[in-house]
């Protein structure tokens, strides 16, 4: 779900624009569910596909990308975590902000599928400037509303021009604006390409300590195949190979970690991915000029080699620096203690339609058969597959293989299927397993001779 917004003017008043009074043109259009949320697409979209993969066509005002929808899920997960645990202030409140809300699909689906003894404690502001995407989501919260009380917040929230629909503040402003004007716990930035000119703003967004979303889908930049775009927008050297998704995941958090520097904050990954047509990262944020420091000893270069794949270097040599990409992060990926929790079956509990959304489905027009729910199980699965089995290893360092390079790497004359290598390589010890990518990777402790040798021995035994 986004918005490009930054290039119209912003009203003097809310309400020059958006009263969300009346339903917008189109209204209902036409019914889906995403995780346990109701979905109004707008008449010209159609209903999704079930495995949607890679962009779509932006069919106009507040369109719904149902590619990101895994995003999303993820999004709900992690903010629950947040709540259950306490690992962000505790069991205070959170105030968090969709600041490129679109529709308000992934707002709606904090306040529907969030547990609702952590609601109270959830305070959500959803932001865009394109006035009819917003009478698109205030109408969707209207007909689909979810029980439950939500206080407001009396702090330093500087006063903003807003409609509260179910405990959803729903607003008008340039995204900037939107971010600066409050101190919150949570912002989810997901604009249409590049995050970069809204990172600063976003940073001093938040309170003391915080958790920024941020989605990238100017991947071409990201990955170097763009090297122009890449270097201006990033200042990033890039090399196309096997490692390009990796490399632009580590871009993406090393630019986010550098503009926090600026502001003396620091960041820690929680979870970084390369999502099909996407990067999607999550960070804690923390006013610390000590941390801003050790973020910049985690800062470095990809170096190939011929006697093995990579190193990071902090920095490359010049006989290195034709083989480098970079600068990128070159710390953890992850956290350890979060994504362990971001299981299948988790997902599964938290965002799966249950009977009682089901039944009430046919009342407002829903048509959801069996193999709809099916199919839905399978993709909120497919979410946060293999990220649980990896957690230990994309929190600290590790090797990155491509799977279907390793035999021709072995000189092997054929390749064990992926269960069998990591297996055999956890019985002697290395702890591996399957990183989640389009593409099939592999994490390993194992040094690279050792999974070379593994390849050649079952290639022999066979």
């Amino acid at each position: 779900m986004r918005c490009g917004q930054e290039e119209e003017s912003v009203p003097l008043t809310m309400a020059d624009t958006f009263t969300g009074a009346d339903d917008p043109a189109g209204w209902p259009g036409h019914l889906w569910l995403e995780g346990r949320t109701i979905v109004h697409l707008q008449s010209d979209q159609e209903r999704p596909s079930h495995m949607p993969r890679g962009p779509v066509a932006k069919s106009g005002t507040g369109f719904m990308n149902p590619a990101m929808a895994p995003a999303r899920t993820r999004s709900v997960l992690l903010l629950q975590d947040a709540l259950e645990h306490g690992w962000l202030v505790g069991n205070r409140p959170i105030r968090a902000l969709d600041a490129l809300c679109a529709t308000g699909i992934r707002v709606r689906r904090w306040r529907n599928e969030i547990s609702p003894g952590l609601q109270d404690r959830l305070h959500i502001t959803a932001n865009d400037l394109d006035s009819e995407a917003l009478d698109w989501a205030l109408s969707s919260v209207r007909k689909n509303r979810t029980n439950g009380v939500f206080p407001e917040l009396d702090d330093e929230q500087i006063p903003t021009e807003h409609i509260t629909e179910n405990g959803i503040h729903f607003q008008r402003y340039d995204a900037r604006m939107a971010m600066i004007q409050g101190s919150f716990q949570w912002i989810d930035l997901d604009p249409f390409g590049s995050p970069v000119q809204f990172l600063d703003t976003a940073l001093q967004g938040l309170g003391r300590v915080g958790v920024l979303e941020v989605t990238a889908t100017d991947t071409a930049a990201l990955t170097g195949s763009s090297s122009t775009s890449g270097k201006r927008r990033y200042g990033h050297n890039g090399i196309v190979d096997h490692y390009a998704h990796d490399d632009a995941v580590r871009v993406l958090l090393g630019t986010i970690a550098t503009s926090a520097a600026r502001l003396d904050r620091s960041i820690e990954p929680i979870l970084a991915l390369f999502d099909g047509h996407h990067v999607r990262v999550s960070v804690v944020v923390r006013k610390s000029k000590q941390g801003a420091d050790e973020n910049r000893q985690l800062m470095g270069w990809r170096v190939r080699h011929d006697d093995t794949p990579y190193t990071f270097e902090k920095h490359p040599t010049p006989e290195q620096i034709e083989r480098s990409s970079g600068p990128m992060w070159i710390g953890p990926l992850w956290n350890e203690d979060i994504t362990r929790r971001m299981t299948e079956d988790h997902a599964v509990k938290c965002c799966l339609p249950n009977e009682e959304d089901l039944n009430s489905a046919p009342d407002i027009g829903l048509e959801w058969s069996e193999l709809d729910q099916v199919y839905a199980e399978r993709e909120l699965r497919r979410s946060v597959r293999y990220i649980s089995d990896a957690s230990s290893l994309l929190s600290s360092e590790h090797l990155l293989l491509p799977y279907d390079q390793i035999a021709p790497w072995a000189k092997a004359t054929s390749m064990p299927s992926m269960i069998d290598l990591i297996s055999a390589l956890n019985e002697e010890g290395y702890l591996t397993a399957r990183v989640p990518d389009l593409r099939p990777y592999i994490a390993t402790k194992a040094p690279y001779d050792v999974v070379l040798e593994m390849v050649r021995k079952m290639d022999l035994t066979k």
